[in-house]
C-alpha cells in the first residue's frame, strides 16, 4: 500500500477520534469504549504500516528526528489505548490523536539526514526502546499535567467549565499523573543504564548534551516524587514539575536532534 494511501488513512482516523471525543466532551454523543478503542487500533495500524515503510529501512531504522516522532506518536497512542482500557484517560486522546496526526504531516512534507541504526545493533536498539518508551509515557505525562493545572485553576476560580465537567476527579487525576511520572522514571532509568553500557564515546557521537538533559530531567522527577511523598505536593504543583521535567528531557532528545540535523547537517 502507498505511503500516501497509508498517511491519509492514519490522518482520517486520527481526525474522527478526535471529534468524537469533542463530542462527548461537549455531551453530543455518548462516550462507547468499543468505537473508541476501534478507532484508534484502525489508526494505530495505518500508523504502523507508515512506519513500516518510513522508518524501517533496509539495514536498519531511521531515526532522524520527524521519523523517530511519528515513532514516539505511535506509541504514545499504543498506550494511551492500553490505559484506556482500564483507568480514566479518554481525555488525553484530545491531545494525543492531534499531536500523532502532526507527526505523520511533518514526517511526509520536510527532510532530514538520516540517522540510521543498523538492525543488529540489539544493545543499541534496546536503549532505544527503552527511551522511546519513556518518552511515550513522559508525553503523556505532559498532556496529563496541564489538564491537572487547567483543572485546579478552574477549581480555585469556581469555574464550572466544559473541560472540567469532563474530566476525573481531582484526586484521581493526580493519582494518574503520579503513576505516569513513576513508569517513566524506571525506564528513563533503565534507558541511561543501558546508554552508559552500549554507547563507547558519547562525545564524537554527539549525545553528549543529550545525556546531560536526560540526568537533569530525572533529577527533577526523582525531586517530584520526593516532594509528593515527602512534603505532599499535588496539584499546581507537581503539574509545573512535570512539564518542567518532560522540557529537559524533550530538549534533550529533540533539541539536540534538531540542532545537529537541521543546523549542523548532520546524519549518521
Amino acid at each position: 500500500m502507498g505511503t500516501l494511501i497509508l498517511a491519509v488513512t492514519a490522518l482520517f482516523l486520527y481526525s474522527v477520534g478526535t471529534a468524537l471525543q469533542a463530542l462527548h466532551f461537549r455531551g453530543r454523543v455518548q462516550s462507547n469504549l468499543a468505537i473508541t478503542t476501534l478507532v484508534g487500533v484502525l489508526a494505530l495500524i495505518g500508523h504502523g504500516l507508515l512506519i513500516a515503510q518510513t522508518v524501517h529501512l533496509d539495514g536498519g531504522f531511521d531515526l532522524s528526528f520527524f521519523k523517530s516522532s511519528v515513532l514516539i506518536s505511535w506509541l504514545v497512542v499504543f498506550l494511551l489505548l492500553g490505559l484506556n482500557l482500564t483507568k480514566p484517560v479518554s481525555s488525553l486522546f484530545l491531545g494525543a490523536y492531534p499531536m500523532a496526526a502532526m507527526t505523520i504531516v511533518m514526517a511526509l512534507i520536510t527532510h532530514a539526514p538520516s540517522r540510521l541504526v543498523p538492525d543488529q545493533s540489539y544493545g543499541m536498539l534496546s536503549h532505544i526502546a527503552l527511551s522511546v518508551t519513556a518518552y511515550s509515557l513522559f508525553t503523556l505525562a505532559a498532556i496529563q499535567a496541564v489538564l491537572l493545572y487547567i483543572q485546579n485553576r478552574h477549581l480555585k476560580r469556581n469555574y464550572n467549565s466544559l473541560l472540567v465537567r469532563n474530566l476525573p476527579p481531582l484526586q484521581t487525576m493526580e493519582s494518574l499523573l503520579f503513576e505516569l511520572v513513576w513508569a517513566g522514571v524506571v525506564l528513563l532509568v533503565l534507558a541511561i543504564v543501558t546508554g552508559a553500557v552500549f554507547i563507547e564515546d558519547l562525545f564524537a557521537q554527539d549525545l553528549a548534551h543529550k545525556t546531560l538533559f536526560s540526568l537533569l530531567s530525572l533529577l527533577v522527577f526523582v525531586g517530584l516524587l520526593a516532594g509528593r511523598y515527602i512534603k505532599g505536593w499535588r496539584g499546581i504543583t507537581a503539574s509545573r514539575w512535570t512539564l518542567a521535567g518532560c522540557a529537559l528531557l524533550m530538549l534533550a532528545f529533540y533539541g539536540s536532534k534538531f540542532v545537529l540535523e537541521f543546523i549542523f547537517q548532520k546524519g549518521g
